[in-house]
């Protein structure tokens, strides 16, 4: 993403110009834009032109239209709204997905000689198109710090991983913010039987393994320097069997960068079972920890690790829900709190100020804020749990904060009847 203009006076009024340039781009546009807010951008737009003999005719304009926000859709790329089909089979391949989509929807705001002032269009967000945003309720430390985020330098996949079983493998890029599924593999093995014996499992799964290098070369970018690891995780020893023929493959049909890479980067990780959300199991192996500690999403693998053995071992110190962590956050006791990015894009605008003052609270008293994206593994995982979740750094009893709470809230309820009575 590259910044094109920014200018937000203290108060967060003012607006921010970006320019994407990839899929992850895309969601973090996705992630800063919200009901409400003035999205101004490139548009083409069909006009419909009536000639003095009453003939009509119509071409398409390219334009730059403003909207008010009224909805915001994204869809990954290799999604169903992107891509028929999410398989091959019979060892085929598929075409390569689609780049993310982003569609804004609204009525226009500004006036322009093609398009009617209110009138209902959408936005489809292009790359290396400038989009500048203005947002109604102004800019808070969570859209701001996404922008710094979203601008740094030499961004990009970081892991490769091939998570595959017996004619199964999903081919997997992990950047900073996403888990990309690039492309996935059907092939049919045949099992063994008594009459065939092995051999038609064998052909079967030789067949499986041409076509997975096939794919390999084509969607994983193993050449990149940017890349850190090249993961090939599975149930039992079909990693082993994965790795052994890449390698020799390689070297068979003379690709030194492949074969390099593997060397370098390989690392074969057992997952307990061959589908994507055995990633978050890749994250936690000690055979990439080390590699990738630094990286954002080991970061948020190791956090979500981190709250699950705590809710197993000291419950009092492991709590989550919105209104839980909430109580924790006003009693100081907060340690590390964990948010998924999918709370900051309510629709309700006192809502999103609520998870903000909640996040900015805690950095002031000095607790850790690890917000995870929703695009990964991890993310989804805290989404099942409410998306907010907190580690405390001293023990306390849900049932009695909240009796505490309720003594209060009468004493308050209380005083004020007191109050009113002597007025």
């Amino acid at each position: 993403m590259r910044l094109m203009s920014k200018f937000v006076e203290k108060n967060g009024a003012g607006h921010v110009t970006l320019r994407p340039e990839d899929d992850e781009d895309m969601w973090h546009l996705y992630n800063l834009i919200q009901e409400g807010d003035r999205v101004r951008a490139p548009a083409v737009r069909r006009i419909t032109t009536t000639s003095s003999t009453g003939s009509t005719a119509s071409h398409r304009v390219r334009l730059t239209l403003t909207l008010e926000v009224k909805k915001v859709v994204f869809s990954p790329a290799g999604t169903p709204a992107n891509q028929e089909g999410s398989s091959s089979t019979g060892g085929g391949d598929q075409d390569d997905p689609q780049s993310a989509v982003l569609h804004i929807v609204g009525p226009v705001t500004s006036e322009n000689p093609h398009v009617k002032l209110g009138a209902y269009h959408t936005l489809d967000i292009e790359a290396f198109r400038d989009v500048r945003i203005e947002k109604d309720d102004g800019w808070d430390s969570i859209a701001l710090g996404r922008v710094e985020e979203a601008i740094v330098p030499g961004r990009g996949a970081e892991v490769a991983a091939v998570v595959c079983g017996e004619g199964v493998a999903a081919f997997c890029l992990l950047s900073e913010h996403m888990t990309l599924v690039t492309h996935r593999l059907t092939v049919p093995i045949p099992r063994k039987s008594s009459t065939t014996g092995a051999s038609q499992h064998d052909k079967g799964m030789a067949k499986f393994y041409s076509a997975l290098l096939d794919a390999f070369v084509r969607h994983i970018p193993y050449g990149n320097v940017s890349l850190k690891a090249i993961v090939i995780a599975s149930p039992g020893w079909v990693r082993d069997a994965v790795y052994d023929y890449i390698l020799t493959e390689s070297l068979n049909r003379g690709d030194k960068i492949l074969h390099k890479a593997m060397k370098e980067k390989g690392i074969k990780v057992h997952v307990s079972s061959p589908h994507v959300h055995s990633l978050v199991e890749v994250l936690k192996s000690p055979e990439i920890a080390n590699r990738l500690k630094e990286t954002k999403y080991a970061r948020e693998g190791i956090t979500l690790d981190k709250f699950f053995k705590m809710l197993g071992t000291d419950e009092m110190r492991a709590w989550y829900g919105p209104d839980h962590v909430r109580l924790a956050g006003d009693r100081g006791a907060i340690g590390t709190l964990l948010i998924s990015d999918d709370l900051f894009r309510s629709s309700d605008p006192v809502r999103r100020k609520n998870y903000v003052a909640l996040v900015e609270g805690v950095q002031n008293k000095g607790g850790e804020v690890v917000i995870f994206s929703s695009m990964h593994e991890s993310g989804q995982q805290l989404n099942q749990l409410t998306g907010i979740a907190a580690i405390l750094t001293f023990p306390l009893d849900v049932e009695v904060v909240e009796a505490e709470e309720r003594e209060a809230a009468e004493a308050e309820h209380q005083k004020q009847l007191e109050a009113e009575a002597e007025s």
